[in-house]
């Protein structure tokens, strides 16, 4: 299960904003949105990080990545 509207409301105030390399290049960040309902079904199926589903942000390094960097900074 996602995350509603009205809770990805409430949620997003609190994620903080990917940082940006100075000289613009590398990929464009996921949206966070994506990535953080990966880690809720990661953290509500006890799963592997290898066996989060397609739908969200491939490959699953990227949910696992955000998870780190979110516990780093504080968020989790």
């Amino acid at each position: 299960m996602d995350l509603t509207d009205e809770q990805w409301s409430v949620l997003k105030p609190l994620i903080p904003d990917p940082p940006r390399r100075e000289d613009g290049r590398g990929r464009p960040w996921r949206d966070p949105r994506d990535v953080l309902n990966g880690i809720l079904w990661i953290l509500h199926t006890g799963a592997p990080w290898k066996d989060l589903p397609e739908r969200y942000p491939p490959p699953y390094q990227t949910c696992h990545r955000g998870f780190q960097r979110w516990i780093e900074e504080g968020v989790f």
